[in-house]
């Protein structure tokens, strides 16, 4: 039986995914339609790009690190903003994620294009993500079949986790069963 995707759950890369856009990577799955497809950002892949560089009215708002993060190989060129909103309000230039994950329920995506001043106060956290990954309808879900990535719930802490690096392996080690031990896979199999 196939695992079900759903906005708010997170894609964990298995150990033998291979592609470089996606290697021992996490993401979050922001939309997911059977005939739309799928969209989602990385969550664990910082840039070397400053927030002040592209965004610099942003900044401020920015959870740190205060760089870029690369959210997928697709549109590189656009940003795409997400933040947590500290209460059950839903400020302008803000819209909440169609999810029913207690874990996710108070993340939105931002408008970047909306003065920053409107959220300031409103956000408890926010990140800025150069680009997105996408699947075409059904892609991912054969992707899993495949056993390139882990279906797992997300938690209220991973979008801004404080040590983006070190969050595929937490992720990996929370999970039940024979899924933790993975996170115990080295970086290069053949020195296991």
């Amino acid at each position: 039986m196939a695992e079900a995707i759903y906005v708010g759950a997170l894609l964990v890369a298995t150990p033998k995914l291979e592609d470089p856009n996606f290697r021992r990577c996490v993401v979050l799955i922001l939309e997911h339609d059977l005939e739309g497809g799928t969209l989602g950002v990385v969550l664990n892949r910082p840039s070397d790009i400053a927030v002040t560089q592209v965004l610099p009215t942003w900044d401020a708002l920015v959870t740190g690190p205060s760089v870029l993060f690369q959210g997928g190989p697709v549109q590189t060129d656009s940003a795409l903003a997400l933040a947590a909103v500290p209460s059950g309000q839903e400020p302008l230039g803000w819209r909440r994620l169609h999810t029913g994950t207690a874990a996710v329920s108070r993340l939105g995506t931002v408008d970047l294009d909306a003065p920053p001043e409107i959220l300031a106060g409103e956000i408890a956290q926010m990140r800025i993500f150069a680009g997105y990954a996408g699947w075409t309808a059904g892609q991912l879900e054969a992707e899993i079949a495949e056993g390139a990535w882990y279906l797992v719930d997300a938690e209220p802490g991973d979008t801004f986790h404080d040590d983006p690096g070190s969050l595929w392996r937490a992720v990996l080690r929370r999970q039940r069963g024979e899924l933790a031990y993975v996170a115990t896979c080295p970086d290069d199999p053949s020195m296991n």
